[in-house]
């Protein structure tokens, strides 16, 4: 491919650019993020730039000027704001901007009396040449009265230059710049989409064990879709968005799993619902003991009243049960004694499941996912979570989401792909619009702002973090050692560093019971068993931490700051312990210090950035912690005392003094 030719004045560099603007950009409506260029041409000459976006129509939105980044650098940007969900383009323009130029020149001649009258002249020729491209007469008529006192000589130099550097016309100049040899970056793509494909939080639970009954000595009886749907409306009141459900299908008795694991399985058994696929149907199928379609239809319905979304589990993956085993040999990879390999990720091994084998069908694996997809999305669920999708060809899943999103594209996915960066980052570029992240581990307030300056930085382009505090595979060593402090801190870390994020049902009840030692693996896993809970017991005893989650959910909802990801930026602390941060989005500010020792109360210093914060260096501000209701003034060194289980963290808000009443008269 031939390498474009630099323009009269070069752009380059053009960020974000998703590989090289093979894939585009993300964003969701309102959401501002920066568009930087490297700008410069040869000598002296000023230049200037501005970044255009074209939105779904093809309309050319008015320009926005860039500013230079760092002086000397020659890097420009500015922040942009896509409005409607579609296809969007955008490109950088830069020109030579030759009253910069003579106005920078001529501050400095003119009081050294260097050429006073050609450089005024020169001055009062250019903004002649400049007012043909003002359009608006108040405009136009101050930059050609600039022009007359430049040429004015009876007055002196100071004066008539002076009037040529006037807010009027500067304001002139600044919306109608004389523009010469421009030239332009090629053109980006930028995708942008619903809301949700940014901000939510998620709440993960097995409907199965919803209304189930376990009693000794007697057969295990399954919840339903109609007993789970009683537990939707304290999600809902937990402040949660969207209900996520592991796999509903029927599940395989070939090598099915029992408690804890164990590959000795009895009949009452219930199994891993991973373990899809058996003779009463697979992915298109919903588990006989769940209910019928028309009760999933119900359930949806419910979770729509509540305002709630229902993500569904997409596995793509069989038991050897599975109707596809015996349609669809080729989807497999047959061993040489002509058995099909089952799943592992050692030590693991998961002989209840058979992998995909994509390479001898994968257009007929393409057909058929989309028909799996489309079916779910008939009845109603625009969300997935997809279940490792780092074990399947990236190309696979390009062609699946393009396909989906080419017909319908405010259905998500999300993938649960716990891997190496470069194959999550390659999920994300190839259309996954949420990815899980290596979060669940970072605890230390080193990991913690590493990571989130690298997901907040240029990875925000491209690939958007859901921090899910725990999942049934995944119970941390941090939550297992930590006690309910630790539950606590974890949640307000996830619910305010990251616009999405989720939890699995029980760790509102500080569940962290692990299979044993070294292991993330929950004991009991609700994985292989039905595990019904007292959610009102625990209630009434004030076990639950519900009325935290409750209040970090409607923080969220009540200041846009946190349904944002770019915009964290962390502050000095003289304690490790304890993290400072804040998100801002135009006049809202949220401030956040959390103590990350689940066993020990930690002071500090919190040293604020306050010009970030759009605040002057020593300003002192009142502040309301959004938990509490207490209300500090804090200034630009504040300290903090945090105590786990009493006062994990302050959850603050800057309130910003009214502004005086205009017109009348006090009273």
């Amino acid at each position: 491919m031939p390498v474009a030719p630099f323009g009269r004045v070069p752009v380059v560099d053009v960020r974000p650019a998703v590989d090289r603007g093979d894939r585009p950009a993300k964003a969701v409506p309102g959401e501002s993020f920066e568009i930087s260029a490297t700008v410069f041409r040869e000598g002296h000459d000023a230049v200037a730039a501005n970044v255009v976006l074209r939105d779904p129509e093809g309309r050319a939105g008015p320009w926005t000027p860039l500013h230079e980044l760092a002086p000397g650098t020659d890097r420009w940007g500015a922040d942009v704001t896509p409005t409607t969900v579609g296809e969007w383009t955008y490109w950088v323009e830069a020109w030579s901007d030759p009253v910069s130029a003579w106005r920078r020149s001529a501050r400095i001649k003119v009081p050294a009396g260097i050429d006073v009258g050609l450089v005024l002249e020169e001055g009062a020729e250019l903004y002649e040449r400049a007012a043909a491209g003002v359009p608006h007469e108040a405009g136009r008529a101050a930059v050609l009265t600039a022009a007359d006192a430049l040429r004015d000589d009876s007055r002196p130099p100071a004066a008539r230059l002076a009037a040529a550097l006037t807010p009027d016309v500067d304001a002139a100049f600044a919306e109608h710049p004389l523009r010469e040899r421009i030239s332009r970056s090629a053109p980006l793509p930028l995708s942008v989409e619903r809301e949700r494909a940014l901000y939510g939080s998620w709440y993960e639970f097995f409907p199965r064990s919803e209304g189930a009954v376990v009693e000794p000595g007697r057969p295990p009886v399954s919840g339903t879709f109609r007993t789970a749907a009683r537990r939707l409306p304290a999600i809902a009141e937990m402040g949660f968005d969207v209900v996520y459900l592991p796999p509903v299908h029927p599940i395989g008795t070939t090598f099915r799993k029992g408690p804890n694991n164990n590959l000795s399985a009895s009949r009452e058994d219930v199994g891993v619902p991973w373990a899809i696929g058996s003779p009463e149907g697979g992915h298109d199928a919903v588990h006989p003991d769940l209910g019928t379609i028309d009760d999933f239809d119900a359930f949806v319905r419910r979770a729509a009243e509540l305002d709630l979304e229902i993500a569904v589990d997409f596995a793509l993956q069989c038991s050897p049960d599975h109707p596809w085993v015996e349609k669809h040999p080729e989807w497999f990879h047959h061993r040489p004694d002509g058995t099909i390999a089952y799943a592992e990720n050692p030590p693991k091994k998961y002989q209840d499941i058979y992998p995909i084998a994509f390479d001898r069908d994968m257009p007929g694996l393409v057909r058929e996912t989309l028909r799996v997809l489309r079916f779910w999305m008939g009845h109603g669920v625009r969300i997935f979570r997809v279940d490792n999708p780092h074990t399947k060809p990236v190309i696979f899943w390009e062609q699946v989401i393009a396909e989906i999103n080419r017909t319908d594209p405010d259905v998500i996915f999300l993938a649960e792909a716990f891997t190496r960066p470069q194959i999550m980052h390659a999920l994300a570029r190839a259309g996954f619009q949420q990815s899980y992240t290596y979060f669940t581990w970072r605890n230390t307030k080193e990991e913690l702002t590493e990571y989130l300056t690298e997901l907040s930085g240029d990875a925000a382009a491209h690939m958007r973090p859901n921090f899910f505090v725990n999942t049934p595979d995944i119970l941390p060593g941090f939550l297992q050692h930590g006690g309910r402090p630790a539950f606590e801190i974890r949640a307000v870390l996830a619910a305010t560093l990251s616009p999405s994020w989720g939890m699995y049902a029980g760790y509102e009840l500080c569940e962290n019971a692990a299979a044993g030692a070294g292991t993330e693996d929950y004991l009991d896993s609700e994985k292989y068993q039905l595990r019904p809970r007292d959610w009102e017991s625990a209630e009434r005893s004030g076990t639950s931490i519900a009325p935290l989650i409750g209040s970090l959910n409607r923080i969220r909802r009540e200041h846009g700051a946190l349904r944002l990801l770019r915009n964290v930026h962390f502050h000095e602390t003289d304690n490790d312990a304890v993290l400072a941060y804040s998100k801002r989005d135009g006049s809202d500010t949220v401030v956040v210090v959390v103590n990350l020792d689940p066993h020990h109360t930690q002071e500090a210093t919190v040293s604020l950035d306050m010009p970030h914060l759009g605040l002057d260096e020593h300003a002192s501000v009142p502040v309301r912690d959004e938990l509490t209701g207490e209300v500090y003034h804090w200034g630009r060194t504040n300290y903090v005392r945090l105590t786990p289980g009493h006062r994990p963290a302050h959850v603050t808000t800057v309130l910003r003094p009214s502004p005086p009443p205009t017109g009348g008269s006090p009273t």
